[in-house]
């Protein structure tokens, strides 16, 4: 049974390796994809790889729609809303200057919009999702059945307090949404459903953006012996530049260079080769995992260990997509470090594993459970590095990486998936509504376009 050497945890206990990293990370300024901030990340991590012991460290380059950020504004009468922490526009949005009544349709779940006359509206829905509802509705699906409702416009209303909007994408994969966007903050949000509430409100929404191809990034290297499969560890480069990206997802980044140094520690004794790969562009539509699922034989992934908003705490939690054999390796850790690790089999089909667990690829999506609704402080002002603790890196650390050489087990099976299988369960959990809305559905009749087709 494959197990983490005793020397190795105490190496991670007494490293700032991880912190370190993020602080050089968000250090760099904006991360947005396609970015100058983005590619010196990238050449940071590539740097960090190669000095980790990893092999094989490449930087691999693909195209991207690109959008850069300008003023934005929203006019109620005579009130004008302007500032960063009132409002900002969510990438992929187009640029455009729209008028009408404002509506608010509450948690902008499928049902609210149904029955209402919303044409030509500007249409405002929360960030929350009820507990109760059953899955989590995605700013992308609230979004689209807006513009599909004809709406000129759309509001995301963030249901934290902090004067904190909101920051998402709501582009297509090949350019910008239908209907210029933004995302605004609790206290303005309260303030414009009270407006709601009490007389017709006509209100102007301004945003300036550009929207042009560009390129990313993604970033990998081996540890371990030539095998015919291999193990993933993976995170996101990118970063929404409202914030620092601190735990979206620089905490991803160090804990895939953090496991990759420990696995260097004990080559010799791994049975499976190990891949340590961080994806550029999650942001704006999983376009590095994606770009690199249309690339490779997906036939030499054993599995997928996803690191995305595991900064926020030391509680780990594995979700699994069904692959059961990923969430036994993760309760023996468990068990042996005397650690809770929250293990669920759910489907989660908005970070870097879902193009390959789409495919029938086992994968699972590690992060850290904080207790608050949503993203908490992600994708907003307040994604910055005060907020993380080094011991919660390390303690991550080490389940991750104890984690990751059990999956690298060579009498570990974990079995694959058919794809419609996969279709049934995300069905099941109600995410066909969604991902059909925003055309993300990976079982259309049609492939869908991507930059790098044709």
């Amino acid at each position: 049974m494959g197990t983490l050497p005793t020397e190795l945890v105490g190496a991670a206990y007494t490293s700032t390796r991880g912190l370190d990293l993020i602080e050089s990370l968000v250090d760099l300024g904006s991360r947005m994809p396609g970015t100058e901030g983005e590619t010196e990340a990238a050449a940071l991590l590539a740097e960090r790889f190669e000095g980790n012991g990893l092999g094989e460290v490449e930087t691999t380059a693909f195209p991207i729609p690109g959008w850069w950020r300008g003023e934005s504004s929203l006019s109620v009468g005579d009130r004008r809303f302007d500032a960063p922490n009132e409002l900002v526009a969510l990438p992929g949005t187009p640029a455009g200057e729209v008028r009408g009544e404002l509506v608010d349709v509450g948690d902008g779940l499928p049902e609210e919009f149904e029955g209402r006359e919303l044409d030509g509206k500007l249409v405002m829905a929360s960030s929350l999702t009820p507990d109760d509802y059953g899955r989590w509705v995605h700013r992308g699906e609230k979004y689209a059945w807006a513009a599909e409702a004809g709406a000129a416009g759309f509001v995301f209303r963030n249901h934290v307090e902090g004067c904190l909007p909101p920051t998402g994408d709501v582009g297509t994969r090949t350019g910008p949404g239908p209907i210029p966007a933004v995302g605004v903050s609790k206290e303005l949000g309260s303030r414009l459903v009270r407006f709601c509430e009490r007389e017709s409100v006509e209100t102007s929404l301004s945003v300036e953006c550009r929207n042009e191809p560009t390129r990313s990034r993604t970033v990998e290297g081996v540890v371990g012996p030539d095998t015919e499969e291999e193990v993933l560890v993976t995170a996101h480069i990118d970063a929404h530049d409202v914030g620092e990206g601190a735990n979206d997802n620089g905490a991803g980044c160090a804990l895939v260079s953090e496991v990759g140094r420990l696995l260097a520690g004990m080559e010799a004794d791994l049975e499976t080769r190990v891949r340590l790969v961080t994806f550029g562009a999650e942001e704006t539509g999983l376009y590095g995992a994606y770009h690199w699922t249309h690339t490779r034989d997906l036939e030499t992934v054993k599995c997928v260990l996803n690191l995305d908003g595991a900064g926020y705490s030391r509680n780990l939690a594995i979700y699994t997509h069904g692959f059961d054999a990923i969430g036994e390796a993760f309760d023996e850790v468990s068990e042996e470090f005397d650690a809770p690790i929250h293990v669920s089999s759910g489907i989660r089909p908005h970070s870097d594993h879902w193009p390959f667990v789409q495919r029938g690829v086992p994968g699972a999506q590690g992060r850290a459970l904080a207790g608050e609704s949503g993203r908490g402080w992600g994708h907003t002002h307040a994604d910055t590095l005060d907020k993380l603790d080094g011991r919660d890196l390390r303690d991550l650390t080490v389940l991750l990486a104890a984690g990751t050489v059990k999956l690298a087990e060579e009498g570990r099976e974990i079995a694959r998936k058919g794809s419609e299988e996969i279709r049934e369960a995300t069905e099941e959990g109600g995410f066909n509504v969604g991902m059909k809305a925003v055309g993300s559905w990976p079982w259309a009749e049609e492939e869908k376009e991507w930059p790098w087709s044709g």
